[in-house]
C-alpha cells in the first residue's frame, strides 16, 4: 500500500517550487489533481510559449498527476473549484504575490468552505514583511539567501549554483509540513494553513556555511572555489573535456593513506612537506603537482573506481548525459522508461526515497485537461451535458479540440 494512499490534492502550483512538492507527495502514493488554465495551462508546459507540445522540463516535474482545466476567472470556474475542494485533504498555490486574493480563493474562503483543509503556500519572501510583495523565483531566492555569496572562486564574482535548489528545495520543505499536517489532522481533525518562504527555505541548505567562520552572522562568508585542501579537490582526467574531474575528499589521516596508497605514491607520507594536515595546506601546489599526473593519466570513471576501491571518497564529475547511462542508477532501477501520451517513450529519473512497505510506479505527466470529464463526473457526479454546458460556458476547457487542430 503506497504512503500516502488516501491523500487527496489540489494542486494549483506551476513552474517548479510547488510542482516539486505536489509530485512528491504523488510518488509517495496521494492522489493529485492539477487544477491549469484551459488552454494553456502551467507555464512550464511551454504552451503560453506557443509550443503545444509538452516541455521536457515539465514532464520532469509533474509525473503521476492528473489534469483538470478550469477557468478561474469566470464565476463557474471558481464556483466549481469550490464545489471540488471538500473531496480533496490539501489544496497548494504557488502564484505570485496577491493572485489568489484576487481569485478570491484564499485560507479563509477555503476554510470556511472545507475547515479540514491543509493550505500549502509559496512565496518568494512570505506573506509579510517588507519583502512580501516582491517576485521570485529560483534564483532570487538563491542569491536572498546568501547561496550565491558562497559560490564561485575566492576572487571572482558570486556564481549562481546550477541546481534549482530555490525552488525544489522548499518544494520539498513544502511536501514535508504537508505529511505532517496530514498526520497531525489524523489526530486532531484540523487542517491548517502552512506558508513556505523561498528565503527561508534555503537558508537551511546554508547552516555548514554559515558555521564556517561567521561567528554566528558577525563576518561574512568567504568563497573558496574547490577549497585550498589538496586533498579535498578536483582534479582533471583524460580526455580533458569540459567536465573530465574527479573529485576527491581524504578527510581524515586514514583517509590521506589510502590516497597514497591508491596512487602509488607511498612516499608522500614521508615527505616532510606534507606530514600533517598544516603541511598538506601550507604545501597545497606541490601536493596537488605530485597527484595530477595519476588522474590525468586515467578516465573521471577510472580515477573514481581506483581510489573508492581504494577505500578513499572520491566521484567522478557526473554531466547529465551521465547520469542516465550510469549503470550504478541502472542497476538500483533508479532509471524510468514510461510512455507518455504524446512524446512517446521517455526516460525519467527515479524518486530517491526506498520504502519497504510503500511502492508507486512513476507514471508520465498528464496532457493538458486530460481529466477534466473524468474527475468532474467522479467528484462532483455531473453528467456528460452538464459537463458539456460547463464547457460551452468557458468554466472549462476544451483541450481535446484545440489540441486536434494543432
Amino acid at each position: 500500500m503506497p504512503a500516502l494512499e488516501g491523500m487527496r490534492v489540489l494542486d494549483m502550483t506551476q513552474y517548479e517550487a510547488g510542482p516539486s512538492c505536489s509530485q512528491a507527495l504523488a510518488w509517495l502514493g496521494a492522489d493529485v489533481v492539477k487544477v491549469e488554465r484551459p488552454g494553456a495551462g502551467d507555464p512550464g508546459r511551454g504552451l503560453s510559449r506557443g509550443l503545444w507540445q509538452d516541455s521536457e522540463y515539465f514532464v520532469n516535474w509533474n509525473s503521476n498527476k492528473r489534469s483538470v482545466t478550469i477557468a478561474l476567472d469566470k464565476p463557474e470556474g471558481r464556483e466549481l473549484l469550490l464545489k471540488m475542494l471538500p473531496h480533496y485533504d490539501v489544496f497548494i498555490e504557488n502564484y505570485g504575490p496577491g493572485v489568489i486574493e484576487k481569485l478570491n480563493i484564499d485560507y479563509d474562503v477555503m476554510k470556511a468552505i472545507h475547515p479540514g483543509i491543509i493550505y500549502g503556500r509559496v512565496k518568494g519572501f512570505g506573506t509579510s514583511g517588507p519583502y512580501s510583495n516582491y517576485k521570485s523565483y529560483d534564483t532570487v531566492a538563491q542569491a536572498a539567501s546568501g547561496a550565491m555569496s558562497t559560490t564561485g572562486e575566492a576572487d571572482g564574482p558570486p556564481m549562481r549554483p546550477g541546481l534549482t535548489i530555490g525552488d525544489v528545495g522548499t518544494g520539498m520543505h513544502l511536501a514535508l509540513a504537508i505529511t505532517a499536517a496530514y498526520v497531525q489532522k489524523q489526530r486532531t481533525g484540523l487542517g491548517q494553513l502552512i506558508e513556505l518562504s523561498m528565503q527561508e527555505a534555503m537558508t537551511y541548505y546554508m547552516r555548514t556555511t554559515l558555521s564556517m567562520g561567521t561567528s554566528w552572522g558577525k563576518r561574512a562568508a568567504e568563497r573558496r572555489g574547490n577549497g585550498g585542501d589538496p586533498i579535498v579537490n578536483l582534479y582533471p582526467c583524460k580526455p580533458f573535456g569540459q567536465n573530465d574531474y574527479v573529485f576527491i575528499m581524504a578527510v581524515t589521516a586514514r583517509m590521506w593513506e589510502a590516497l597514497c596508497s591508491a596512487i602509488g605514491r607511498k612516499d608522500l607520507l614521508d615527505d616532510p612537506r606534507f606530514k600533517g594536515y598544516k603541511d598538506r595546506y601550507a604545501n597545497a601546489a606541490a601536493l596537488m603537482d605530485e597527484i595530477r599526473p595519476w588522474t590525468r593519466e586515467r578516465t573521471k570513471h577510472e580515477a573514481m573506481k581506483e581510489l573508492c576501491e581504494g577505500g578513499v571518497p572520491s566521484s567522478a564529475v557526473f554531466d547529465t548525459k551521465d547520469l542516465y547511462n550510469d549503470p550504478h542508477l541502472i542497476e538500483r532501477g533508479f532509471i524510468h522508461n514510461i510512455e507518455h501520451d504524446e512524446l512517446g517513450d521517455i526516460t525519467l529519473l527515479g524518486w530517491p526515497a526506498r520504502m519497504s512497505e510503500s511502492q508507486v510506479d512513476i507514471k508520465a505527466a498528464p496532457l493538458l485537461g486530460k481529466h477534466t470529464d473524468e474527475l468532474l463526473e467522479s467528484d462532483l457526479g455531473l453528467s456528460g451535458s452538464e459537463i458539456e454546458a460547463l464547457r460551452e460556458s468557458g468554466a472549462i476547457g476544451d483541450e481535446s479540440r484545440v489540441r486536434a487542430e494543432q
